[in-house]
């Protein structure tokens, strides 16, 4: 394919991650420059080590890892092992990897890349606090006008937050973060939780995965169950949400989300609603559009989607 997309995930894994990441591997369409690791769901030390078990999973060993910022900018780090387990990756079984870590530092990789590549070729991929793309357009404010997008997941606005009553995870670790690039200027499209809550893995669907009778395929389906049960006990719901895929999904195709551009201001300084993502999505404001905010899926395309492209690995 000569009109590969490159992309660069930003990640804390985390088992929805994984799935993102496993899905952006399958995906022809997709040229993975490289993996930066970020803290989040679980300290760096462990995100690095997750995002190359992963790849190596997915039978993808030469892809780059990079390790990224230990902590948010300003704020002492918030982790999920509640959610994630304590390794962020429970469930399978999966071995300790071989691949190495690459030894130069995620932030400097992106604004390397940022700089080499042509203008408006590259896309990032954040699927978990923003610190290292707030620290890469801070030590380098030209790569701004040189992304293409920023395809992330983060915040919510009409299913409010789920780790305080108004905020989402990814964007209530790094706030400080999140407002960095959200004034960025760079185009960004938004998977908030709005639209992630909607993608639900129940047990059909895991089943699916399960059945594809592949390494990934029986991999997935065990993370899906480790990671679904804290959600289904919160929300009642049948089946977790599957947040992070939805990014590599967009990418692949687009049709299966609607949104409206919108302005996002992220809250940085009550402590009661710190990280709250305020999406003016009725227009009261005359604060300029600076995200493409998604509030629906077609759930059902999004899983064939993702079943037929974890089926090639």
């Amino acid at each position: 394919m000569a009109d590969r997309q490159k992309i660069i995930i930003d990640t804390d894994p985390g088992q929805d991650d994984a799935v993102a990441i496993l899905l952006a591997l399958a995906s022809p369409e997709l040229d993975v420059l490289g993996i930066t690791a970020v803290a989040g769901n679980v300290p760096l030390k462990l995100t690095e080590k997750n995002a190359r078990k992963i790849c190596e999973l997915a039978g993808k060993p030469e892809t780059k890892v990079f390790a990224g910022a230990i902590r948010p900018l300003a704020r002492t780090l918030v982790t999920a092992e509640e959610v994630h387990g304590q390794t962020g990756l429970n469930g399978p079984d999966l071995p300790e990897p071989k691949m190495k870590l690459q030894e130069q530092y995620a932030v400097d990789f992106i604004v390397e890349t940022l700089m080499k590549e042509d203008a408006h070729t590259v896309t990032l991929c954040p699927l978990g606090p923003l610190t290292d793309i707030a620290l890469a357009l801070i030590r380098e404010p030209k790569i701004a006008k040189r992304i293409k997008q920023i395809v992330l997941m983060g915040g919510g606005f009409f299913e409010g937050g789920n780790v305080t009553p108004s905020a989402e995870f990814n964007i209530y670790v790094d706030p400080q973060a999140a407002d960095v690039v959200l004034h960025s200027g760079v185009p960004i499209v938004m998977m908030p939780l709005d639209v992630t809550h909607k993608a639900l893995t129940k047990a059909t669907r895991v089943e699916k995965f399960r059945k594809l009778g592949t390494r990934v395929g029986i991999a997935t389906a065990q993370m899906l169950e480790f990671f679904e049960r804290f959600d289904e006990q919160k929300y009642g719901s049948d089946g977790g949400p599957l947040h992070d895929p939805c990014v590599i999904a967009y990418l692949l195709k687009p049709e299966l989300f609607s949104g409206r551009e919108c302005n996002v201001a992220v809250e940085t300084g009550s402590e009661l609603t710190m990280g709250m993502t305020v999406i003016d999505w009725w227009g009261v404001t005359k604060r300029p559009k600076n995200a493409l905010v998604m509030r629906d899926i077609d759930h059902d395309g999004f899983f064939d989607l993702l079943v037929e492209r974890l089926g090639r690995l």
